[in-house]
């Protein structure tokens, strides 16, 4: 297959890693967009391409929807006006701008075949010039991958191209593997770039750069100084329109697989080589190949009292809306330390945060009564939430007489600095890096093969679903998988907001 770098890349000394030159331009694009029409193109896809067309970090592209719905031009545009307007959140444009982005959109229907959507592929290059490349963005329901991808065959813009897929990636390791074998008969795996948008955060981000910028932390990141880690995902939404592809889902696999699991590679990752997308990819699938698998003893199910009476839903389902499960990675680093993750449906807050705690000093020293180890362990939590929130939670002393002490924090976030406004909306960064051909924040398959691997046990065998009621924090039973330990959602305090 076709597949040139999109940046130049050069290597000054045998040994040494490739450098991008800067100012280096990404070459011109035409997207084409498979369910151009679908909730995520209306909620994140359009909104994102207006916000990264009109600045200065996209190359010049032109965007080619197509769909099941029989809209003509005019009416895409119009669509993805309302879609702007609703969901482009801070990211305002002028009139102008509008204008001129949406003569850059074209749609052709499904019904259509595959040569009209040759023919509206080959219009927008020959606007764009020489040099162009392809993106192939799949936001359509995994059954739907295979017609893509054998429209796209059929159409001959495979060559020169790369490929989004969404999630999920199979659903179990059977399904991943053909799912797998059947994009790599189409496409090299370097074309391939598997989305998880929760990697596409900043905050996620800054998982990197905490542990191995700073001095601080890398020297305290393994089992002889952290306890235990918290991933956890409450979502207070329900299921909208999506109960049909929950039914066959579920929590685990939903968000599990695809989304928590690829965060705590982040966490549990080796230093790699280099900040370069082999070296990155190396490292979490070592962290995958070194989990043990998931042992259904250790999870607990639940489904949120109601579930049952969504349409579309069996009236005897046993499908989960909530899952929390312990993880543990078997190598040096994390021996003996428990992974907790949790998310689920119609929960209490919405949240997702990740919580390192810290081993306990010893309190012999400190008088009896003076509050030492009254609220728990250090912490060092990270908000993935937009404002990309980080905090560090420790003992001091009360003022005043005597040796009393509280728990004290210090925290960060992105919205206190003069960049606020450079933050890109997940999606927005994950476009733009496919574009670029930089596979960093990207699963592969390997990766996502080892998880399904992993995932088997609890597959094969899982426990029955306990009831929650909508706006708790899930099944009783949570407690017991933690202990001795406790959840750190609800959290005893709330973040610090800006002045």
């Amino acid at each position: 297959m076709n597949d040139h770098p999109a940046e130049t890349i050069s290597y000054p000394a045998p040994g040494s890693r490739p450098v991008r030159q800067p100012g280096e331009k990404t070459a011109p694009h035409v997207i084409v967009l498979f369910g151009a029409a679908g909730d995520l193109s209306r909620r994140k896809l359009l909104p994102g391409l207006v916000h990264i067309a009109t600045s200065s970090l996209a190359p010049p592209m032109r965007i080619v929807g197509t769909s099941l719905e029989e809209f003509d031009d005019e009416q895409f545009r119009s669509f993805a006006q309302l879609a702007v307007e609703e969901f482009g959140g801070h990211h305002q444009i002028s009139p102008e701008q509008w204008v001129e982005f949406a003569s850059h959109l074209t749609y052709v229907p499904m019904g259509a075949g595959p040569e009209a959507l040759r023919a509206a592929v080959t219009k927008a290059e020959e606007q764009l010039g020489d040099g162009v490349r392809r993106m192939h963005y799949m936001s359509v329901p995994p059954r739907a991958a295979f017609d893509v991808i054998a429209t796209l065959r059929q159409a001959d813009l495979v060559a020169n191209s790369r490929v989004i897929m969404e999630k999920p990636f199979g659903t179990d390791l059977d399904s991943a593997v053909v799912l797998n074998d059947h994009l790599h008969e189409t496409f090299e795996e370097s074309q391939i770039f598997r989305i998880d948008h929760f990697l596409g955060k900043e905050a996620a981000q800054n998982i990197l750069a905490f542990r191995f910028a700073n001095g601080l932390f890398e020297p305290i990141w393994n089992r002889n100084f952290i306890d235990h880690v918290q991933i956890d995902i409450p979502e207070t939404l329900g299921l909208g329109q999506r109960s049909g592809f929950y039914e066959s889902t579920g929590a685990y696999k939903d968000m599990v697989v695809t989304h928590l699991l690829q965060v705590l590679a982040f966490v549990a990752m080796e230093p790699p080589t280099a900040l370069e997308p082999r070296a990155i990819s190396e490292e979490k699938n070592k962290v995958f190949r070194s989990m043990l698998p998931v042992d259904p003893a250790h999870v607990v199910r639940g489904q949120y009292a109601g579930y049952l009476d969504e349409p579309g839903v069996a009236p005897d389902s046993d499908t989960e809306t909530f899952i929390a499960l312990r993880c543990d990675i078997d190598n040096w680093r994390w021996a003996g330390v428990p992974f907790y993750l949790r998310t689920g449906k119609r929960m209490a807050e919405g949240s997702r945060i990740i919580s390192i705690a810290f081993r306990e000093a010893p309190r012999t020293m400190f008088p009896v009564n003076s509050g030492v180890g009254a609220a728990g362990p250090d912490h060092l939590t990270f908000d993935l939430a937009d404002a990309s929130k980080v905090s560090l939670s420790f003992y001091g002393k009360r003022p005043g007489p005597g040796m009393r002490l509280e728990k004290l924090s210090m925290q960060f976030s992105t919205e206190d600095t003069s960049r606020a406004r450079d933050v890109l909306e997940a999606y927005e960064r994950l476009i733009l890096d496919a574009m670029r051909g930089d596979h960093t924040l990207f699963t592969t398959a390997d990766g996502i093969e080892s998880l399904w691997a992993r995932s088997q046990p609890l597959l094969d065998d899982p426990p029955p679903v306990k009831p929650y009621a909508p706006g708790t924090w899930g099944p009783n039973a949570i407690h017991q998988l933690i202990a001795p330990h406790a959840w750190r959602l609800p959290f005893e305090r709330v973040w610090r907001e800006s002045r």
